[in-house]
């Protein structure tokens, strides 16, 4: 089940998509799943319901998400919103489940290009790709470029490799436009060790060793948040949201617990403005 979105949900992405405009070309816009592992635990529901999200990867700002039952639901759910939203001219960047042929060819059908990143779901095309990058002669012949990263006791060593030669690349003509493969080798060393990690991907576009890191690391960012200020200010909103919510809890005599009433506002944008609105009277 995909729940349909809401008027309020249309308004804000409506207000979100002037966001986007006024950011000028070259936007990212990542999609990412998130579960809502307590709803598992809820009558009513066979499994945890998640959220897909898209949000423009540059300002941090969500432009809108969509509520699906099951994880399986979650590919339909992004084209639904890819419908909704204006891609043309911008990097549609997505993780290993949404790496799927349609969801690329609704990317070009837009005007947009895609950032896919490949993993088991695409086996023969991992496999490939992995073959091409492992050699150590074809690698040398990719274009390559090398960061260093330091945050916090952190070191982070990123290596990035591409190459617009793929016509090898068996099956290519079944993804919309794909140009280019690439992979981002990541070494990470802190007083907890050393750990590494190589990534694969496709695009649409023809990207630079540059550009490769930079469109992907936005997905990763939205899962780990590293800077100190960042994560103070985002204690502080969790606390003006929760002070908002025990407010209205008060006022209404509601029964339901925290918890739940902030789950309503998660699931049903709608709810957010009963929320607010009882704090302004």
């Amino acid at each position: 089940m995909i729940a349909h979105t809401g008027s309020l949900n249309r308004c804000f992405i409506q207000w979100a998509q002037s966001l986007v405009s006024d950011a000028g070309g070259g936007a990212t816009i990542s999609f990412d799943g998130k579960t809502i592992r307590s709803t598992g635990k809820m009558d009513g529901y066979k499994s945890p319901l998640h959220i897909i999200s898209a949000r423009l990867a540059e300002q941090w700002i969500t432009l809108a998400r969509q509520t699906v039952d099951g994880k399986s639901n979650e590919i339909p759910a992004m084209r639904e919103l890819l419908e909704l939203l204006d891609i043309e001219g911008r990097i549609i960047t997505a993780d290993a489940p949404r790496c799927r042929k349609g969801t690329a060819k609704a990317v070009i059908k837009d005007k947009g290009d895609y950032v896919l990143n490949v993993k088991d779901k695409q086996p023969m095309l991992k496999e490939e790709i992995a073959g091409y990058v492992q050699d150590t002669q074809l690698r040398g012949a990719m274009d390559s470029h090398t960061m260093c990263e330091k945050t916090s006791g952190r070191v982070e060593l990123r290596t990035a490799y591409t190459t617009q030669d793929i016509g090898w690349l068996y099956g290519r003509e079944d993804w919309e436009k794909l140009s280019c493969i690439g992979a981002v080798n990541t070494r990470c060393t802190s007083k907890k060790g050393t750990s590494g990690e190589r990534r694969y991907y496709i695009s649409s576009r023809g990207l630079t060793t540059e550009e490769l890191p930079r469109y992907t690391r936005f997905g990763e960012d939205f899962r780990r948040i590293e800077d100190r200020n960042a994560r103070q200010n985002l204690n502080i909103v969790r606390k003006i949201a929760l002070n908002t919510i025990k407010v209205y809890k008060t006022k209404t005599a509601s029964k339901r617990p925290i918890s739940k009433i902030m789950l309503d506002c998660l699931l049903e944008p709608e709810n957010i403005l009963s929320v607010l609105n009882i704090n302004e009277n």
